[in-house]
């Protein structure tokens, strides 16, 4: 079953972390703090590593960045490698500004 909004917000810390299922792979992880942030799991050369994103995201902005990274995967893009070198072209973008 999919996960609403009203699902994350009301989504409360107890005594040991855990996640909401939401499907294709997105879950909500909620630590025993109350942090609350998005995992995306795929399979990749036989491991199923985990891609996290930052908590301010919205459930629909989180399915949109879980739908371009299995597209990446669907392709043979390795979609962990690919966020990295984002980052680091955004990052010496600013730096040579």
């Amino acid at each position: 079953m999919a996960l609403t909004d009203s699902a994350v917000r009301h989504a409360k810390p107890c005594a040991k972390d855990y996640t909401l299922a939401d499907y294709d792979g997105l879950a909500l992880f909620v630590n025993t703090k109350g942090a609350k942030c998005w995992h995306f799991r795929f399979s990749w050369e036989n491991k199923q590593p985990r891609i996290s994103t930052y908590p301010e995201i919205s459930l629909r902005d989180a399915r949109v960045l879980c739908d371009v990274a299995r597209a990446l995967v669907a392709r043979g893009i390795d979609s962990r490698v690919h966020r990295q070198l984002g980052r680091d072209a955004r990052r010496l973008a600013t730096e040579n500004a």
